[in-house]
């Protein structure tokens, strides 16, 4: 049987969404083994001029534990 923990992620990119959420799951996989997944939980955008200047995604990451 396979207990897993869940974790929640805050991660930004200037370059987009997908981005943002690749730089997130990235770091978790740094420090955390196991990383089975995530759930994008919101989804936000800063703003410049009218634009999009950052993406930030906030994601509960989970992960198996041994």
């Amino acid at each position: 049987m396979a207990v897993a923990k869940v974790i929640e992620v805050t991660a930004g990119s200037k370059k987009g969404l997908e981005d943002a959420i690749e730089q997130g799951l990235s770091k978790a996989s740094d420090t955390l083994e196991n990383v089975e997944g995530a759930w994008i939980q919101d989804i936000k955008v800063s703003c410049k001029n009218g634009k999009i200047s950052e993406w930030r995604v906030n994601m509960k990451v989970t992960f198996v534990l041994k």
